[in-house]
């Protein structure tokens, strides 16, 4: 600093000197400045290293449902502060949920993440896929993206719910790729037997993920719209993350046979068949529907429809084109007594043998409109549900009683599958190629079985990664490993009721239904004394009017509990309806070795 202050003390003005003198204070100053400018190069690239050492966040993958169970699909994925849901379905009730109408998730996780929702997106229109967004639309309005098809399936259904004008629904094609925060979302085309059926390409920062969604690997479908198998195969050339693949036929070895076999049995059945015919099947199966409409054509025979599903599926499918018929084609059922039963075809519901269904009540002779006799040919174009084999087989034996000949898949080949068999899933995993795979959408045995094709075809094992519903995982380039679980279960839905019953309503339900119920009503007053009564009424457990003596036992024992409880002071009528119940209990049991449901009902008077 001496330096630099005796240099301006000094008055030169020549250039050269001046030129000197910055060279002096230049040479003098440059240690610090060099030591200055060494630090800001540090913190310079301090920070730029910083930013490209930064950690990128784990993709979530959390399934709501469909693991371990067939139905209510539903799968979470998060990464950062961005969540996209993919399908959101129902199941339908098991024999034990006596009374239940539909069985829907718990959408607890979505609620209170409700903000990071940035859409809902389909694979397809299967009630297993969309039968559940109704529900979650009451909840949080959220934009849902889905192809044509599907988008007018579900539009449908928010009708029904009065939430059509507030849904935000947004049509993607096939092929095209939307973007949803810090993950977009690719819609490639794939096959089903429903159409516009999509595989989902999920692009995130730490990879590419594929969920399949349903598919079968058809060569020849009905509407000549193949599964893509290019852009699947360039998605595993680049490297995909993990693959997420549907399971349903997983135990199955070979593969799906094609939607098009159907048709050439139909145009069989049809060819010179002078009786009427009824054909039951899958009311979202449209490639079904066009084939039967395809040899009712080749065959001048009208359509007539019936059951309500099979009615809205078949009007929107033919208004938005995925069904194709001439004009004056489909009837309505009032017309059919116009017709001779040469000249007409059925298309109805009730190919699992549902007691409400179309077909059920034409097979008790129950329906309103058609009457089944024997000069009908009944073909049941769809293989039963596991634990719907009793039902087919009931609907089948009351047809053939009524003298109608009934074809069905142990006799002819009227339906083939939507689902990929083993070789199928084969082919799939090896395009895909992917660094982890996780089976979904089917039963325990099932996600088992695909596990193991995935193990012969290269897949390590400790890569194949089996998911329970809640079960968080958490997958970047390196890693995946579960961290956590989300609320989940099973939400019953019974009549406009939504979550109302639960497992104690179900219990009691299965109680009664097993067991009966005994209703004990007395009227008692203030003090305490039995006014009137007891009287004893049973519903489920014994004919009164066959058992009066059980009954006037059961009525004394009554009395006799409710003389004890005056002589020991006991007013309280909690008390004295658990005394009742639990003697009448023991009794019971002893007498019948049955155990009804006890009610004491106690009336008061003044």
């Amino acid at each position: 600093m001496e330096d630099i202050k005796n240099t301006n003390e000094t008055n030169v003005s020549s250039e050269n000197n001046t030129h000197k003198r910055r060279k002096t204070i230049i040479r003098k100053k440059s240690p610090q400045r060099k030591k200055n400018e060494k630090l800001n190069l540090v913190e310079k690239s301090t920070e730029i290293s910083e930013d490209f050492s930064f950690k990128k966040d784990n993709l979530k993958i959390i399934p709501l449902g469909g693991i371990e169970e067939i139905g209510k699909n539903i799968t979470v994925f998060e990464y950062g502060n961005d969540i996209v849901i993919v399908d959101c379905g129902v199941a339908f009730p098991e024999d034990d949920m006596l009374g239940i109408d539909l069985v829907i998730p718990d959408f607890t996780y979505l609620e209170k993440n409700k903000d990071r929702i940035r859409g809902l997106v389909i694979t397809h229109g299967h009630e297993d896929h969309i039968g559940s967004i109704a529900y979650l639309l009451k909840k949080l309005n959220i934009p849902i993206y889905a192809t044509k098809l599907t988008i007018g399936l579900i539009s449908n259904k928010l009708e029904e719910h009065r939430l059509l004008k507030t849904a935000k629904l947004h049509v993607v094609k096939q092929g095209q790729t939307i973007v949803l925060g810090k993950m977009r979302v690719e819609f490639i085309r794939s096959c089903h037997s429903i159409p516009d059926s999509v595989a989902l390409a999920i692009h995130t920062p730490v990879g590419t993920v594929v969920h399949t969604g349903d598919f079968k690997i058809d060569y020849t479908p009905i509407d000549d719209q193949k599964i893509d198998l290019g852009r699947l195969a360039e998605l595993g050339n680049k490297g995909v993350l993990a693959l997420l693949s549907d399971s349903t036929n997983s135990e199955r070895k070979g593969y799906t046979m094609s939607e098009s076999t159907v048709g050439e049995v139909f145009d069989k059945l049809f060819m010179n068949c002078k009786k009427r015919i009824v054909i039951a099947t899958f009311a979202s199966n449209m490639h079904r529907v066009q084939q039967i409409v395809n040899s009712a054509v080749a065959n001048n025979r009208k359509i007539a429809v019936c059951g309500r599903s099979m009615i809205n599926m078949i009007k929107t499918s033919v208004e938005l084109g995925y069904i194709h018929a001439p004009k004056n084609v489909f009837i309505e059922v009032d017309m059919i007594k116009n017709y001779n039963d040469d000249q007409l075809v059925i298309i109805t519901t009730g190919s699992q043998g549902e007691p409400m269904s179309a077909l059920t009540r034409m097979a008790n002779g129950e329906h309103r409109k058609v009457n089944i006799n024997s000069n009908d040919l009944v073909i049941i174009s769809a293989t039963p549900i596991p634990g719907n084999e009793k039902f087919v087989a009931k609907v089948i034996d009351d047809l053939m009683k009524i003298g109608a000949e009934v074809v069905y898949s142990s006799l002819a080949d009227v339906h083939v599958s939507g689902h990929a068999c083993q070789e199928e899933q084969k082919l799939m995993l090896s395009l895909v190629r992917p660094k982890f795979f996780i089976p979904v959408h089917g039963e325990y045995r099932q996600l088992i079985a695909h596990r193991n094709t995935a193990r012969q075809v290269g897949i390590p094992a400790d890569n194949i990664l089996l998911m329970k519903n809640g079960r968080i995982l958490e997958l970047n380039e390196n890693e995946a490993k579960f961290t956590g679980t989300a609320p989940v279960g099973k939400v019953f839905v019974d009549g406009l009721g939504v979550g109302d019953v639960g497992n104690i309503v179900l219990r009691d339900r299965q109680h009664l239904s097993q067991d009966g119920l005994i209703i004990v009503v007395l009227t008692m007053n203030k003090a305490g004394n039995v006014v009137a009564g007891p009287d004893i009424i049973s519903r489920g457990f014994v004919y009164v009017r066959e058992s009066e003596n059980l009954m006037d036992e059961v009525k004394s024992l009554v009395n006799v509990e409710l003389m004890r409880c005056v002589d020991n002071n006991i007013t309280d009528w909690g008390t004295i309806k658990s005394s009742v119940r639990d003697a009448l209990k023991d009794f019971i049991f002893q007498k019948t070795k049955r155990n009804p449901m006890i009610l004491p009902i106690i009336m008061e008077v003044k």
